[in-house]
């Protein structure tokens, strides 16, 4: 077995009680997919990175949750990017993905790490009414509940996302979804996790994101799908840009989240986020 040192932190927080936890696992090669699925399994967050080799500014990631391999992953890059901080120091690293090369700027700031990656280029389509019945019926949403200003659709920035926007903050409040129906139709329209979303404002959107293909109820924190969020809302000028959003997650399940997302006019979707140790 490839040996490496894992980590195990909570990203988009500064505090071990928020965030979504994540594991970091560094080594000089990865180390053959069945293990990293093992371990990923034994750690049990919902992803773990894997990285190596274990010194430099170019790096090869893959992420995995308990359950499957999964494409990217916002939050165990920007835990990679604390971990890197803190071991090498600042830096521009590029982590090279299944999806693409991701840039992790990587920083002090008040006396912590804080990550930016900037997401490889974002894209979208319109949902199709079959996909969003179905996961309404999952949910136990009715349709006109929706935010009619924010149109459902499927969002990428490196895994894709179903973006469902409510017009009201006490439907998103409230979830209560059939985990075993909603975890069928994303496997099969090869969805990553439902973006939830409530506008607040302008600029401040209230997140939650079922992720039952990874084996797990909701994340409270999830940073690729806050960049496809933000390509989607860039694409079909619904903001106006450059601009910067504050997403809002976690807080329903006692894991308050913020991440904050830089949302320039043209390529990619930079996300910001502290990480610490747990």
């Amino acid at each position: 077995m490839t040996s490496g040192s894992l980590h195990r932190l909570t990203a988009f927080t500064t505090t071990a009680n928020g965030g979504n936890p994540a594991g970091v696992w560094i080594g000089e090669t990865l180390p053959a997919p069945e293990i990293m699925q093992r371990i990923a399994a034994e750690v049990g967050f919902s992803e773990t990175a894997f990285v190596a080799p274990a010194i430099g500014l170019e790096r090869t990631v893959r992420y995995y949750s308990s359950e499957a391999e999964v494409s990217f992953c916002g939050h165990a890059t920007i835990a990679t990017g604390v971990v890197l901080g803190e071991s090498v120091g600042d830096g521009l690293y590029r982590l090279t993905t299944t999806v693409g090369t991701v840039p992790v700027a990587v920083r002090k700031r008040d006396g912590n790490y804080e990550a930016s990656l900037t997401s490889v280029e974002p894209k979208h389509t319109a949902a199709p009414e079959a996909l969003v019945t179905e996961a309404l019926t999952a949910l136990g949403w009715r349709r006109e509940e929706l935010d009619g200003a924010i149109p459902p659709a499927r969002a990428y920035a490196g895994a894709w996302h179903l973006v469902l926007a409510v017009a009201e903050a006490q439907r998103l409040a409230n979830l209560n979804y059939d985990f075993e129906a909603l975890k069928t139709l994303m496997l099969r329209d090869g969805l990553t996790t439902l973006q939830l979303v409530w506008r607040e404002s302008a600029t401040v959107f209230h997140s939650r994101n079922p992720f039952p293909v990874g084996g797990v109820v909701e994340d409270p924190a999830t940073g690729a799908a806050a960049a496809a969020l933000g390509g989607y809302l860039r694409a079909e000028k619904l903001i106006t840009t450059p601009t910067t959003i504050l997403i809002r997650q976690g807080e329903a399940m006692g894991r308050p989240s913020r991440i904050n997302v830089d949302i320039p006019s043209s390529g990619g979707i930079v996300v910001t986020g502290q990480a610490v140790w747990i």
